[in-house]
């Protein structure tokens, strides 16, 4: 299966650079035109289906999608969740930095339990026959993509499409459009 991974539009807290992880913050106008941007660019092509992490600004981005690809209601699939980041949730990147340089952040998912969750989530997708939208984070989505394709995954922009095709008896590849 071919996916459409997209990033969920921004929020209030990615422009502040805060940790959202779990936090159910929606998106803000500019999010929401980051997601009518990625539904115009996603409508060139067919896609079967529309899944989204619980989360209201990832639900929220496959909603618009979905408005651009006619596809029927978004799919919640719950193991499409951000990391969660402990105490580190709702500060600032760069804080979170300082405190804990190596990422640790205390009562957190780790990110190896991450990079297992995210490679099985977004495995089980590709296994699927057909074509989606997965719409996540961007944390989540990089530990998937490094996973699945065994390569080093680039930050992930709001509202930016990744294409995660199936390689011809090999790992899937990763291809970045728009922004």
């Amino acid at each position: 299966m071919t996916l459409a991974l997209v990033r969920h539009g921004r929020t209030a807290w990615n422009l502040e650079r805060r940790l959202q992880g779990r936090s159910d913050i929606a998106l803000d106008a500019h999010g929401e035109a980051q997601a009518e941007a990625a539904g115009r660019l996603l409508a060139r092509a067919q896609w079967g289906r529309v899944v989204t992490s619980p989360l209201a600004r990832a639900a929220q981005t496959a909603a618009i999608l979905g408005s651009h690809l006619g596809a029927a209601d978004p799919v919640v699939e719950p193991d499409l969740l951000e990391r969660d980041f402990g105490e580190a949730e709702g500060m600032r990147v760069a804080e979170a930095a300082e405190r804990w340089p190596s990422g640790d952040y205390p009562g957190s998912e780790t990110a190896v339990e991450l990079g297992r969750r995210a490679g099985s989530a977004l495995g089980a997708l590709l296994e699927a026959p057909g074509t989606a939208v997965v719409v996540s984070h961007g944390v989540f989505l990089r530990a998937g993509i490094e996973a699945v394709t065994g390569g080093v995954c680039p930050r992930i922009l709001n509202g930016q499409v990744v294409l995660l095709e199936p390689g011809a008896g090999r790992r899937p590849t990763a291809r970045f459009l728009g922004e």
